[in-house]
């Protein structure tokens, strides 16, 4: 997914920060993903798309032992989760000011990153598909590549296992519906490729 157009400059800014745990592609998926969600949800992609590429660059304030305690299945440490939401708001901030992004919007940008992981409830549309968007990464062929491998765990079993976290975790029926259809893509998927090692060839 290439990031062009207006959000461009905001994206090479990020780059930098975005060289720990993947998160170069994570960005561009998400962000592949936030686009479908404006289109079948609304919002305001002025937010909603700098908020996407700038979310995760606090990760790269968090030392790398710390990384795999902060995010995985059923193990976050929220103490350390947060804070990466409190560096990416500050250096969000930092690359919008550089750009001389509307100061309204920043607010608003930065208030989403504050909060894009830790927050249980969204303050807004913008915000629910921004955290929608992150979240429908881990359903993407990249990340079941990528997923398994990190967390130490079988790819075909943590994909059941995302399919058992739709309900709770997308605010919105886009997300929902797409998350539910790249889940079972992924399940055939491997579950082919798991059968397909078994036959006598």
């Amino acid at each position: 997914m290439t990031i062009e157009g207006p959000y461009a400059e905001i994206f090479n800014l990020a780059k930098p920060y975005l060289q720990t745990r993947q998160n170069e592609i994570h960005t561009r998926i998400a962000y592949s993903f936030a686009l479908r969600l404006l289109q079948a949800e609304g919002g305001d992609e002025a937010v909603v798309l700098p908020a996407v590429i700038l979310h995760d660059v606090g990760w790269k304030s968090v030392p790398e032992d710390l990384l795999l305690r902060a995010f995985g299945p059923g193990k976050i440490d929220w103490e350390i989760n947060k804070i990466h939401e409190a560096e990416g708001a500050r250096i969000a901030r930092l690359i919008l000011e550089e750009v001389h992004y509307d100061e309204r919007l920043t607010e608003q940008i930065v208030e989403i990153i504050r909060g894009h992981d830790s927050r249980e409830k969204a303050l807004s549309l913008n915000d629910a598909i921004v955290k929608d968007a992150d979240k429908l990464w881990r359903f993407s062929p990249q990340a079941l590549e990528i997923d398994p491998k990190r967390f130490a765990v079988d790819a075909l079993a943590h994909a059941e296992w995302l399919g058992l976290q739709i309900e709770k975790w997308f605010f919105t029926g886009t997300a929902g519906m797409l998350a539910r259809e790249e889940q079972r893509l992924r399940v055939v998927a491997l579950k082919k490729a798991r059968e397909s090692h078994r036959l006598p060839g």
